[in-house]
């Protein structure tokens, strides 16, 4: 039994009382979960379906909001095992707050709501036709200067303390033809390095070696070359304080 904090003592009782029924939920049941744990007073439909949680359209007082639900026992992760059920707690709240840390910077990221058990509910991207696209999904227009505002994001994103575990064109929302960061579950915090700096510092320096890479990748269609390694150096002096990394 779920014994983690950051779930409600209401799921250990449905565990304990045989209410809670061990198989994933459906369309219906979490509907019903969003609406009793007062996330939200509608549910629309379905935005987007990802590895490990689900991502709805909502309404809170008929203002349009997106609420990201974690799987409770299973990933669409190859093979499908399931997962505890306090991680997903655990993991809605450690992006919920990855997300508020960053929003609190000033960096595009949806702004977080509320938290309940494991689902958050954040600002909705998007408009009457449908969701912001992924950068992925999209043609840009001006791809050069939007990768100027994408690593402008991830050195934004260093100083309000956070780095992006998980960096990729599906992790950055184009609205307002701005790139809006999302997807902070596998995040790091950087502005309290704790006892150890310079192991987090080098597991920043090898989160953000990999999500500049991916994003060479995205952006090499255009043409374009993104210098990571000077990107990277930039942002770890930032970071290191007490010139630990020299």
């Amino acid at each position: 039994m779920p014994n983690d904090p950051y779930l409600d003592a209401s799921v250990a009782w449905r565990i304990k009382s045989g209410i809670l029924d061990l198989h994933e939920a459906g369309y219906r049941d979490i509907r019903e979960a969003i609406l009793s744990s007062g996330l939200a007073t509608d549910v629309i439909g379905l935005i987007s379906a990802g590895k490990e949680a689900d991502v709805y359209l909502a309404g809170f007082n008929e203002g349009p909001i997106a609420i990201k639900v974690y799987r409770l026992y299973q990933t669409s992760h190859k093979g499908g095992r399931p997962i505890k059920l306090d991680q997903t707690g655990w993991l809605a709240a450690k992006e919920y707050e990855m997300t508020r840390q960053a929003w609190k910077g000033g960096v595009r990221v949806p702004t977080p709501a509320r938290r309940a058990e494991n689902m958050f509910s954040m600002r909705y991207l998007g408009d009457e036709s449908g969701p912001a696209p992924r950068l992925n999904d999209i043609e840009l227009d001006e791809p050069e200067s939007f990768l100027t505002k994408v690593i402008n994001g991830v050195e934004e994103l260093a100083k309000a303390g956070v780095v992006h575990s998980d960096l990729s064109a599906y992790n950055i929302l184009v609205y307002e033809h701005e790139p809006w960061f999302i997807d902070f579950s596998e995040a790091l915090r950087v502005d309290r390095l704790g006892n150890a700096p310079w192991q987090r510092l080098q597991e920043a320096s090898v989160a953000l070696e990999r999500g500049l890479n991916s994003l060479k990748g995205y952006f090499s269609k255009y043409g374009l070359e993104i210098d990571s390694k000077t990107a990277i150096s930039r942002i770890l002096r930032t970071l290191d304080k007490f010139g630990v990394l020299e």
